[in-house]
């Protein structure tokens, strides 16, 4: 993805027609950030993936005529697709995964087998803050996707690391 200021062709002029009501260029848009969407999703959302990515896409949808920073609109579709796949798994009943990592297409599949597995034996509370920091969050920003203040997001975030940390010293000997 481009910066924040300058989109790629396609979406710079599908942007505009989409906000301005043309469904033709909202399907487009749609069809374009759906990859992403559903990689977010299964991830933050596990079993309850394509769920996710309903609602993520039905809420970027519908909150795009509002968008008030177009230049954003990669970051405002990774907050809304999150918050999204948090709040389903959460509806759902299920926890939230750790970010999947496809081993076939990881030049270091060993490491990231191991990350999994260090991720697998955190608590919930755990794994959610760090797997929000992988997809960019910020500590205001995973508060308000978690609904919870910002002080103990930043203890959990702390308290994770600290632990991921703890738990990796054996595996990467």
């Amino acid at each position: 993805m481009n910066t924040a200021h300058e989109l790629p062709a396609p979406v710079d002029r599908l942007l505009p027609q989409a906000r301005a009501g043309d469904e033709q260029a909202m399907n487009d848009l749609l069809l374009h950030i759906t990859p992403y969407v559903t990689r977010v999703c299964r991830s933050v959302a596990h079993d309850n993936g394509s769920d996710a990515r309903q609602e993520a896409l039905l809420a970027i949808y519908r909150g795009l005529p509002g968008l008030r920073e177009p230049a954003a609109f990669y970051g405002w579709v990774r907050s809304v697709t999150v918050r999204e796949a948090v709040r389903t798994a959460r509806r759902l009943g299920r926890e939230t995964a750790s970010p999947e990592v496809d081993a076939r297409h990881e030049p270091h599949s060993l490491d990231a087998v191991h990350i999994n597995d260090v991720l697998d034996r955190m608590s919930e509370a755990h794994r959610q803050v760090l797997t929000l920091r992988v997809y960019g969050l910020n500590e205001v920003e995973m508060a308000e996707t978690l609904a919870l203040p910002v002080g103990t997001v930043r203890s959990r975030l702390h308290r994770a690391r600290r632990s991921f940390q703890e738990a990796w010293q054996p595996t990467a000997a």
